[in-house]
Parts: structure tokens; sequence; C-alpha cells
């Protein structure tokens, strides 16, 4: 088996024996960046000087015989959207174009920590506003396993990275299902973690309130040992949750006795071949002793409705500081009214303007309380839903997109794109954690992701359930070129 083929709890177990160096692991995913990402293009920038020099350090300390971390030697491709200091930080836009921050985002501390190496920034939608990394303001990625169609997004480098086998592990933002939904599109495993439990602080927010940084992996073990990595409480986040931690030890996927709910509205306008592959989730849960029936929550049908108020409505807010002042692109004015003017309208590109204009009308004076007060009512029914469920259920299950990956150009309406988030969304409204496991193979052959929801904090529970579905999944997508050897 090649060393870019190994999952990341393999290379850190490889590592840490001296059956495989670090460097050795490194360069083996830096040379298959070279050779295949011209057809991906999954990344914006490639760190690879300094992830040899990460590890040459780590081998340097496994030869003094010092601890090695969990993800020892382990490649982690980094969402553009993360600060990592003195390194060129875009969020996939003009407007951010040459900046280098002066500190690191929490998660990637904890990466390099756990032993970790950042091996490259991925491409996205600009600000992680999109579900088909076309909206970069750079260039758009492709799907490792159908480059003719899309990754998804906004996350759809990450997804791709790994769906490629150019890293092991990666990470993403998740504000409306910018993690699973590429995930599913790419046939790998995305997931979402509560709102709280992973620190955002480094993270440039699209909309606060429901940005959440995840992992993306190739297995569900892998998936939890990097939540487990970079979960827990931190004094930088005022929203971060005081004393919480994750720890995958000891996950395993007997389902037995667990009370699984398919959530109705989001098995409405699926495409055939992702309805086939629910049922077979469903039948594979089943068989495996859970029991399984269909729950209503009828509030979800306005998930998306609510999302794009309150999204923008963030968005808007959180935008204000890109004015060619301290970040960035500068394009200089007659005035300083006319210096921001020109930079925000050379800067950012049409889909964040367009959000951008929809929020800062959304909390207009006279439309406030008709429009974004009404979506944050909406949000609380959402909430009451989920927690009127969870009464019943120990986990809910979904599609998690309502399609597979759609061509480039397919879906240039607005609407019809943000239809790709439908079944996502409402778990970031609710603040609840879900994931996206690879199960089955919808139109075309190209993948399908079932999506688990649980409660807050439950992510065990989760897990758990995901892994049964890894067990009885068909195998996994490859990337174009693998198929074709």
């Amino acid at each position: 088996m090649k060393i870019v083929d190994l999952g990341a709890a393999d290379i850190a177990t490889a590592v840490r024996s001296g059956a495989l160096s670090a460097r050795e692991v490194t360069e083996a995913h830096l040379a298959e960046i070279s050779a295949h990402d011209a057809s991906v293009s999954a990344f914006l920038l490639l760190l690879s000087e300094s992830a040899l020099q990460g590890a040459d350090a780590i081998d340097a300390k496994r030869a003094h015989g010092e601890e090695l971390g969990p993800l020892a030697g382990v490649p982690v491709a980094l969402k553009d959207n993360m600060v990592l200091r003195g390194v060129e930080t875009t969020c996939g836009s003009k407007i951010l174009q040459g900046w280098k921050p002066p500190y690191t985002a929490t998660v990637i501390e904890r990466l390099v920590s756990a032993g970790a190496i950042p091996i490259g920034k991925t491409n996205l939608d600009e600000f992680a506003m999109g579900s088909s990394t076309e909206n970069s303001g750079y260039f758009p990625t492709r799907n490792p396993i159908d480059p003719a169609r899309v990754p998804g997004g906004s996350s759809g480098g990450s997804a791709a990275a790994v769906a490629a086998h150019f890293a092991p592990l990666a990470l993403g933002s998740d504000t409306g299902g910018s993690i699973r939904q590429p995930a599913s599109l790419c046939g790998v495993v995305g997931m979402k973690p509560t709102y709280g439990l992973v620190s955002r602080y480094g993270l440039i927010a699209f909309a606060s309130s429901l940005d959440q940084i995840g992992p993306f992996a190739r297995s569900v073990g892998d998936a939890a040992m990097l939540l487990s990595a970079i979960a827990g409480h931190d004094p930088l986040d005022s929203t971060s949750i005081a004393e919480s931690r994750f720890d995958s030890a000891g996950i395993h996927g007997d389902v037995r006795g667990l009370r699984v709910g398919v959530i109705a509205e989001m098995t409405e306008g699926i495409s055939t071949g992702v309805a086939v592959v629910l049922e077979a989730a469903v039948q594979a849960l089943k068989e495996a002793g859970a029991s399984v029936e269909t729950v209503s929550i009828p509030a979800t049908r306005f998930g998306l409705s609510a999302y794009y108020l309150i999204a923008p409505a963030e968005a808007s807010s959180n935008l204000a500081r890109f004015d060619g002042v301290r970040f960035g692109l500068r394009v200089e004015g007659a005035d300083i009214t006319e210096t921001y003017e020109k930079t925000r309208a050379a800067g950012f590109g049409t889909e964040v303007k367009r959000r951008i204009m929809l929020g800062t009308y959304a909390l207009s004076a006279g439309y406030y309380d008709a429009l974004y007060g009404k979506a944050q009512q909406v949000r609380t029914l959402i909430v009451n839903g989920f927690a009127e469920a969870y009464e019943r259920f120990d986990v809910l299950i979904s599609p998690t997109s309502p399609s597979v990956a759609f061509s480039f150009g397919d879906r240039s309406d607005p609407l019809s794109m943000y239809m790709s988030d439908v079944c996502t969304i409402p778990s970031n409204l609710a603040g609840h954690p879900a994931m996206s496991v690879p199960f089955g193979a919808g139109e075309d052959g190209l993948p399908v992701g079932i999506q688990v929801l649980a409660p807050a904090l439950a992510e065990r529970v989760m897990f758990k359930v995901a892994l049964a579905l890894e067990q009885a999944a068909i195998a996994p997508s490859l990337p174009i070129w693998r198929k074709a050897s």
C-alpha cells in the first residue's frame, strides 16, 4: 500500500514506532499533490518548506526517545479561512490577497501540539459563501472522483484534498453545511461539532453564531481522532463551552437498542439515487440492531429561509472590517469614503456582495423585526423541534445532500445553489453536531453521504452510528486517476 493511502491512525502509529519517518510521509503527500493537484486545484498555497521542517523535528524527537503526539507525522490540510502566523490567508477572496496574519488559530496550534503537520491552505468559496467552490476569488476546485463536477462547498478544497489522498486529514468550517455537503459529494467523512466544542479563535468569521470548525477524513475513526485533538475549552473564544472536551477512545459501532429517527422533511425533493442509498442505510441500521422510525420536524422546512436572513445579516457586520485600511487590498479613492467603496467593489466577488446587501437590508430600520427577527423566531422553533425529536430518538438521520455532485455551471441560479444545503442548515441553526458518512453510490456512480445528527455534546453516540454505517457501506470512491490505474 502506498503511504498516501494510509489513514491518519496508521500513519501516526508507523511514525511513533519508526516504521515510517515523518519526512517520508510528508514527502509522499507533497509528491502526490505535485503529480495530481493540477487537475483538482485543491490548494491555494502549499507549505512545503515548513511541513518538511516540522517532519524533521518530529523525527528528531523520536530519535531522542521523546514522546510523540497522537497525530505524529500526519499531514493536515487547512481551509484558508484559518489564520497561521506569517502565512498568507485569503478566505478565497481578492480583498485579502497578500495579508499575513500576526497570530495562529487555536485549532492549528492544537494540531501542531498533537504532532500533526500543516501541509497547505485549501481553496474555498469566497469567505465560505457557497456550495460548490465555484465562488472562489482565484479558481474553482474540481471533484477528484469526477473532475467535470464540483466538490461541493464552501470547504471544497479540504474535501477534495482528502478524497484525492493529498492529505489523510483536513480542517474545514461549517456555517450551513460547508463541511458535510462537500464531504458527501467527494465521498469522505465530514463532521460539524457542537457549537462551542471547538474554538473559533483564528477562524475568519462569516456568521459568528453559526460557524464551527470540524474535521474531514477518509474514515470515521480518523475523524474522531482529529476532533479529539482540536476540541476543548479555549479562553480566547467567548463562545467556547467551559470544561468541554471529546475523547475518541473506545468508540465502537454497536448500535443495538439505539433509537434512530429519519427526518421526513429532509427526504423531500431528493434525487432517486440518494433516496435508494438512504433506504439502504436505514436497512443496514435495522440489521445492526437499531430501531428506525420516521420523525417529522416541521420547522426544518423553514430552515433555509431563516438561514439566508441570519447568516447574511451576521456577514454584513463581520465583513465591514475589510475596508482597505487594515487588511489586504486597498484601492485609492479621492477620499476615505471612495476608498472604501472602490476597495470593496474590487475585492469582493458577486456572491459575497449579494449576501452583504441582503444582510444589510434585513438589519435595516423598518425591516429588522419583519425579517431578521422572524428568522430568529424560526430558529427557536427549529431548536424546539429537535428537542422534541430527541425525547424519542438517540440520533436522527437524513441525506446529507439532496443530490450527487453536479457539473460546473449547473446551478448558476442562486436559489438552486442554496438548495444544496437544505438538509444541513437546520443543525447549524440549532447548534447541534452532525456528520456525513459516505454510504453508497447514486446517479452516475457518484458518492452519496448519509447525515447523522445528535443532540448538543452527544458526539460519541453520533460517531457510534456513523461507524455502524461505515462498516456496512460500499467500497469508498477513488480519485479518477486511481480508478484508471
